[in-house]
């Protein structure tokens, strides 16, 4: 698929980038204690947003992951495994009894019951694309005894486990009972997990840093780590995540040992490390990305289907993927909305997105739409990798189509934070933004939260779109694969015609690591557990 090499080859531009590399941070945060062992990361995002049931911004997941756990997880080929409980299903299909394993315990000391289970499960529920659908048909959840809980459905929901395994997309993680019991539209303040890491308050500085500590009475699985499955050992005493939103920064900070990994490395700065012995620059996932344009249905002007069918025709793949990545060997034009190397993968209908922008045809369907000037406010990450690019290019696409834009640029947690309001644009609200997701997270309608159609229940942007619900529940009666594509084929000509979202094609964004660093899952998450630090 998409490789390293072609981009390691050249050199040319690195004693530049050198040259003007920014003085290189060092904060007393970072340092290790006397025989302790630090890993110090700097992730594609700082970090404000704790809670991950409000929120699918892949740092908040990444974060969950560190401190809680879940009931059951995917390993490397996309089987659901335990994790925190086992799992038995009735011949009708309709029972499913957890047992959750000895050992689990809080970091507050509280051992984990069934009634944390039920509470996490219900609260998670609400929010999350699958589990409002598992809900629909759920005809009781409870805790039979302290260590199992018994799921009964009114009728089968055969990828039941296949969504709570879910590694990103709001995976169900379980927390205190008193915790989950928030509502789901309130912003939990407390965390405390279950999980391999424990949240270091004291020095939380939201957006700069943010601190995990080794759970010592964490008892991992016995299997190997696989993906989100397996056992979770912990091999170093902390994990520090630092903000450096300038990429030089980072790289310097990376080539200097001041930090031991960067989960994203800007293509074209790649050269600078390459030429570096102590430090290895490779494909954490070979899945790689999809990037997003979504719409916001509430507000004029993209509450009318024709307004969105113009800026679509506007947007061209090749041209946000190029100033993306630069190297195509890092990116690949495709239309397919579960994506192309997935099993449901179809590119049926998309032709004005990987075809070229048509810019005429934008002009025509916003004179029939009857388009009044209204602008469109863009939101505009400024501090992300794999975000700065994308509404910059949209914004002159739409300009070009006739759209009158507002380019508002802002860092990545603002976005996340404004992008759940539903405001008017005058009192804080929106009409568009960019994101990315992992393959995995959009390969399926149930996984998928852009192809949630439940207005207010569904994900930011909030479609009300009962033919895509209807054709969601047709995908979990299907009795087959073969049936489960046909319907998914109509989910993708729906989208299209409908304008979800604008699917802008894939793509991969390396990352690097010292060679002291070992042991780093291949996963499209990126986790600490399994990881190993040895000396320089």
């Amino acid at each position: 698929m998409l490789t390293l090499r072609s981009a390691l080859k050249t050199t040319r531009g690195l004693a530049a980038a050198l040259a003007t590399g920014t003085a290189l941070m060092a904060p007393s945060a970072l340092l290790a204690q006397d025989g302790e062992k630090t890993l110090t990361a700097v992730m594609h995002s700082g970090l404000r947003v704790l809670d991950p049931v409000i929120t699918t911004a892949h740092i908040t997941r990444d974060h969950a992951y560190m401190i809680y756990d879940v009931l059951t997880a995917v390993d490397e080929n996309f089987e659901p495994q335990p994790q925190m409980a086992s799992w038995e299903v009735s011949d009708d299909g309709l029972v499913y009894t957890f047992t959750l394993r000895d050992g689990l315990l809080f970091h507050d000391g509280a051992p984990v019951t069934s009634e944390d289970v039920v509470a996490s499960l219900n609260r998670w529920g609400k929010r999350d694309s699958g589990g409002q659908l598992i809900f629909d048909v759920t005809a009781s959840l409870e805790a039979t005894d302290e260590k199992t809980v018994v799921w009964t459905l009114s009728e089968p929901f055969a990828p039941l486990l296949d969504v709570i395994s879910k590694q990103s997309a709001v995976p169900p993680f379980i927390m205190p009972a008193r915790i989950a019991a928030t509502s789901p539209d309130e912003t939990i303040t407390e965390y405390i997990g279950s999980g391999p890491f424990v949240f270091n308050a004291d020095e939380y500085e939201p957006g700069v840093s943010v601190t995990y500590e080794k759970f010592d009475d964490y008892v991992p699985r016995e299997e190997p780590a696989s993906w989100m499955a397996g056992g979770k050992v912990v091999n170093v005493d902390k994990v520090v995540w630092t903000t450096m939103p300038d990429a030089l920064t980072a790289i310097n900070a990376l080539s200097a040992g001041e930090i031991d990994y960067l989960e994203q490395v800007q293509i074209d700065l790649l050269p600078i490390l390459s030429s570096n012995p102590d430090v290895t620059v490779e494909k954490r996932d070979e899945l790689g990305y999809v990037a997003v344009g979504r719409p916001n249905f509430l507000l004029p002007p993209f509450d009318n289907q024709l307004i969105r069918q113009a800026a679509m025709a506007a947007l061209d793949q090749e041209s946000m993927l190029a100033t993306m990545q630069g190297d195509p060997e890092y990116y690949n034009v495709c239309g397919a909305i579960f994506g192309c190397s997935t099993p449901l993968g179809s590119e049926a209908g998309s032709e004005d997105l990987t075809g070229g922008a048509n810019i005429e045809k934008a002009k025509a369907l916003l004179e029939e739409a009857g388009y009044d000037g209204t602008p469109v406010t863009l939101m505009a990450p400024t501090d992300v990798v794999s975000l700065i690019n994308q509404p910059v290019v949209a914004a002159q696409a739409l300009r070009e189509a006739g759209f009158e834009v507002d380019l508002q640029s802002m860092d990545w947690q603002s976005v996340v934070q404004r992008r759940a309001q539903q405001n008017p644009v005058s009192e804080g609200g929106w009409n568009l933004f960019f994101t990315n997701w992992m393959v995995p997270e959009i390969s399926d309608p149930l996984i998928n939260v852009m192809v949630n159609g439940r207005g207010d229940d569904a994900w930011f942007g909030w479609p009300t779109d009962p033919e895509i619900e209807e054709l969601r529940a047709a995908f979990v009666a299907a009795p087959d694969a073969a049936a489960q594509k046909e319907v998914a084929e109509k989910i993708q000509e729906h989208v299209m015609t409908n304008v979800n979202y604008f699917m802008m094609g894939e793509y991969l964004i390396p990352q690097a690591r010292r060679n002291t660093i070992q042991n780093m899952l291949p996963s499209p998450v990126p986790v600490f557990w399994n990881v190993t630090k040895e000396a320089e």
